[in-house]
C-alpha cells in the first residue's frame, strides 16, 4: 500500500493520468487496473477504491490522505522509532499491510504498528503474521472522518478477533463545525478489548513503547515517563539549528572580542614600550645636561683660580 501518485512503468502497458483531486468518486483513494486494448497493448487505469478497499487494502492501493493526518502520522512514526531504538528486534511500521494468521480475518493497512521480537528486519510491503512467527503489541490508527467508522468499529472488532494488546486510536471528530481531536484506547484481556483509562490530564499510557499519549491543543503529544512533552522532530531540528546559529554568533562574538581585546593589549604594550623608551631618553638627557652643568662648574673654578694667581 502506498499514499504516493507515482506508479512504476511495467512494459508494454500505457499508465493514465491520475484521478484529479476533486473527483468525487475517488475519495478515499484508487488502484490501477490492467486493461488490454484492441492493438494488444495494455493500459493502466485509475479506479475508485470502496471503503472495503481503505479497510483490506492492496499493496500497489493509493489512499488519500489529509496534510494533518499525515503530519500526524510522520510525528508518532519518528517519536516511536526512537522509543525502540535500542531493540535491535523491533520494528515501526507505516502504512505496511498486515496479512493476519486468523483465517476469518482479511489483511488491513494500519497506520502505525509496533512489532517487537521480529526475527529479522525485511523491505516488508505486507507484514506476514504467520511467517513471521510475530503481531504488533501496538496499532495505532489515526483516523479521517470519511472513514472513521472504519477505525472505530470494523477494526476494533477484527483488531480484538486477531490479538491485538493494545490498540490506539487518534480519532477526528467535528464539533460544532470544527475538527477536533480525541484519543480511544483499548486493551486486550481474557474477554476481549476494555477500554484503557486516561490518567487525570486525559493521557493514554502505551506500555509496550513507555510514553503517554496526550492531545494539546488539538495536537497529537507524545509524552515520556516523566510527563515531559516530546517534540516533533520539525520543532527540533528547528531549535538545534537556532540553538547551533546562537552558537556560531557567540563564538564570532567571543572572537571579535578577543580580537580587540588583543589589539588593546597590544596597543598598550607599544603605548609603555615608548613611554619607557621616553622615560629612558629623558634620564639620558638628564644625566648630559647634570654632566655639563659640572663641567661648567669645574670650568669656572678653574677660571676663578687663574685670575687668582
Amino acid at each position: 500500500m502506498t499514499q504516493t501518485t507515482a506508479i512504476e512503468t511495467l512494459p508494454e502497458a500505457r499508465i493514465a493520468a491520475p484521478p484529479l483531486p476533486d473527483d468525487a468518486a475517488f475519495r478515499y483513494g484508487w488502484r490501477y487496473v490492467r486493461g488490454l486494448r484492441p492493438d494488444g497493448y495494455e493500459d493502466l487505469v485509475p479506479v475508485p477504491l470502496t471503503l472495503d478497499d481503505v479497510l483490506h487494502p492492496e499493496e500497489e492501493d493509493h489512499v488519500t490522505h489529509s496534510e494533518a493526518h499525515q503530519r500526524r502520522c510522520v510525528y508518532l512514526y519518528n517519536v516511536l522509532r526512537a522509543r525502540v531504538a535500542n531493540d535491535p528486534t523491533a520494528v515501526v511500521l507505516r502504512n505496511v499491510r498486515i496479512k493476519w494468521d486468523v483465517p476469518a480475518v482479511r489483511p488491513h493497512g494500519p497506520d502505525l504498528m509496533v512489532i517487537r521480537s521480529v526475527r529479522e528486519k525485511r523491505n516488508w510491503s505486507t507484514f506476514d503474521v504467520a511467517q513471521e512467527g510475530v503481531r504488533p503489541a501496538l496499532i495505532i490508527e489515526v483516523t479521517s472522518p470519511e472513514t472513521a467508522s472504519l477505525d472505530r468499529s470494523d477494526k476494533l472488532d477484527q483488531y480484538d478477533l486477531v490479538g491485538v494488546p493494545l490498540y490506539i486510536i487518534i480519532d477526528t471528530v467535528i464539533t460544532r463545525t470544527q475538527p477536533g481531536l480525541r484519543l480511544l484506547g483499548y486493551r486486550k484481556t481474557g474477554t476481549g478489548y476494555q477500554v484503557l483509562a486516561p490518567n487525570e490530564r486525559g493521557w493514554l499510557w502505551l506500555a509496550p513503547v513507555r510514553l503517554w499519549l496526550g492531545i494539546e491543543d488539538d495536537e497529537v503529544v507524545c509524552y515520556d515517563e516523566a510527563g515531559t512533552p516530546i517534540a516533533d522532530y520539525t520543532e527540533v531540528a528547528a531549535a538545534r539549528a537556532a540553538a547551533e546559529a546562537r552558537a556560531a554568533a557567540e563564538a564570532q562574538a567571543r572572537s571579535q572580542a578577543e580580537a580587540r581585546a588583543a589589539a588593546e593589549a597590544q596597543a598598550r604594550s607599544q603605548a609603555e614600550a615608548r613611554a619607557t623608551a621616553a622615560e629612558a631618553r629623558l634620564h639620558e638627557l638628564e644625566a648630559r645636561a647634570a654632566a655639563a652643568e659640572a663641567r661648567l662648574h669645574e670650568l669656572e673654578a678653574r677660571l676663578q683660580r687663574l685670575q687668582a694667581e
